[in-house]
């Protein structure tokens, strides 16, 4: 038994399938991925929303959004075809209305859970790369790539600079 599986519960007493969790965040796999590992996959539930106003009919500006779109039901963009758990329709909160108006920011066109995944793709990778530090050019490790643009720095040089 190797220590990746020796310190965690078996998969078959898991409360949770595979695409429920952050694993699927972290490493994504497809539903045929998840199978052939022998986890379980949580099928999306069947849902008959009513959507009254399509992503690609909503204005740009949100100077032009009316109060009432808080009572509408928008069509995700994705229309469940992409690998996020797209829940296909969204509703805005008037609390979120209230948001993305006071920071002049458009409606999203997405569902929550497209906007989270498209969120989580930013992240750097769950790896670490060996660079050298910009200063003191030691070796180290860090989770930005070699060829990202960002300075990195050693921890020492890090707090000598900040300091």
């Amino acid at each position: 038994m190797n220590i990746a599986t020796e310190n965690f519960f078996p998969t078959e007493i898991s409360q949770f399938s595979y695409n429920e969790t952050s694993a699927q965040e972290f490493f994504p796999l497809t539903k045929q991925e998840v199978k052939s590992k022998g986890f379980s996959w949580k099928e999306p539930k069947d849902r008959n929303y009513k959507i009254t106003v399509d992503s690609k009919d909503l204005s740009d500006s949100i100077l032009d959004v009316k109060d009432d779109v808080t009572s509408q039901i928008i069509g995700c963009e994705h229309k469940g075809e992409c690998n996020e758990q797209c829940t296909t329709a969204f509703r805005i909160t008037s609390q979120e209305l209230q948001f993305y108006k006071s920071q002049n920011i458009p409606l999203p066109r997405l569902c929550p859970n497209c906007r989270h995944y498209q969120r989580t793709k930013n992240r750097n990778p769950v790896k670490l790369f060996l660079r050298n530090c910009a200063k003191c050019n030691k070796n180290i490790e860090t989770s930005y790539a070699p060829e990202r643009p960002e300075i990195v720095y050693c921890e020492s040089c890090y707090n000598n600079e900040v300091a």
